[in-house]
């Protein structure tokens, strides 16, 4: 799946704006002029109308010159980025938000584009033609497929070094694979224990609480030796300078505006990926956060009736850096590219 990308105007439009906060037609005609040629005006205002439209630019004044363009407040979170030249600064020199922004409940809001929406929505309607049709059996069968991938790639992403084929042996036979700890087997068991209570409690997660999050963590970590409740020390996140808020008050308080947030978003898909990087965000236990989100929002996407993902074809390095993107940046661009295309990917290689 392809996300919406500029073209070479567009992005010169962009660097201008950024540079001198507000400009008329006429200086971006005059700039684009400079930079590429003549470009009608008709033109540069259709480029215009695409970037106001994406939440790029916020248009300011009624007519005639009176007309100038500034970032959205929501460009931030949503720019491009380029990863590679990002994470190719030393950690200690790039320029982050070190600290929890409170402000990110009024930010994580239509998320998607409408043609994002209009491509997830038909996928969906592709996944939700196959398990239509699929003899009861067979999709059984589908299920338990996604859910040993889903667990495999969940733990392989936090150091777990069973391989698939091990992980299937482990799931399906009980069969611990030789060479690796107990503490990696219990932790992929766990995640299958976790799957078939979300699988059970489907219609559950149409709505989200602290509690319902709590169990999710709890049932992740049992027997891992993780405290279960949210947690009331420091944390530090390896790889970044980006701290979580160290007060268990305001931890509380941060997951329960995360959960009315998700709550009161109409569209699945922005339910699940505001859960999955608030969660990570947020960090409200010691250990467990990122497998909580992932089956957080694997939850809500089931309790609607969307495919689940199962991250199997996901680089874990790269999802790392989306993540440390939004921890530094709270720019979701690098996360939202990744969460498309491993829903593109489920709905195309499960159920059929």
């Amino acid at each position: 799946m392809k996300t919406e990308k500029l073209n070479s105007r567009q992005e010169i439009i962009l660097s201008l704006v950024e540079e001198k906060e507000h400009v008329s037609v006429g200086q971006i005609v005059e700039h684009i002029g400079k930079e590429l040629g003549q470009v009608t005006r008709m033109t540069i205002s259709r480029d215009l109308e695409k970037m106001l439209e994406l939440n790029l630019l916020e248009r300011q004044g009624t007519a005639g010159r009176a007309v100038s363009y500034q970032l959205s407040s929501r460009y931030p979170i949503i720019k491009k980025i380029d990863v590679e030249k990002y994470f190719a600064q030393d950690l200690d020199q790039r320029k982050i938000n070190k600290k929890f922004n409170f402000d990110i409940f009024n930010q994580l809001k239509n998320i998607f584009t409408d043609a994002e929406r209009k491509k997830l929505s038909e996928l969906n309607g592709v996944y939700q033609d196959k398990i239509k049709d699929i003899p009861a059996d067979a999709l059984k069968k589908e299920i338990e497929r996604l859910n040993i991938d889903f667990s495999w790639k969940s733990s392989k992403i936090e150091g777990n070094t069973y391989s698939l084929l091990e992980t299937e042996q482990l799931i399906k036979n009980q069969q611990e694979a030789e060479g690796h700890s107990k503490e990696e087997a219990v932790m992929i068991l766990n995640h299958k224990k976790t799957l078939d209570y979300i699988g059970s409690n489907k219609n559950e997660f149409q709505s989200i609480s602290v509690s319902k999050i709590e169990n999710i963590h709890s049932l992740l970590v049992d027997g891992l030796n993780v405290t279960k409740n949210l947690r009331k020390t420091l944390v530090g996140i390896t790889g970044t300078n980006y701290k979580p808020l160290d007060n268990e008050f305001q931890i509380k308080e941060a997951l329960e505006k995360t959960c009315k947030l998700v709550n009161e978003t109409k569209d699945v898909f922005e339910k699940a990926i505001i859960l999955m990087l608030l969660v990570a965000y947020i960090q409200p236990f010691v250990d467990g956060n990122k497998r909580t989100r992932r089956l957080g929002g694997n939850a809500i996407l089931q309790s609607f009736n969307s495919c689940p993902l199962s991250y199997r074809s996901m680089d874990e390095g790269e999802y790392k850096k989306a993540t440390l993107l939004f921890y530094e940046q709270n720019n979701i661009s690098y996360f939202k590219e990744l969460f498309l295309k491993q829903f593109e990917f489920a709905v195309e290689n499960y159920f059929g």
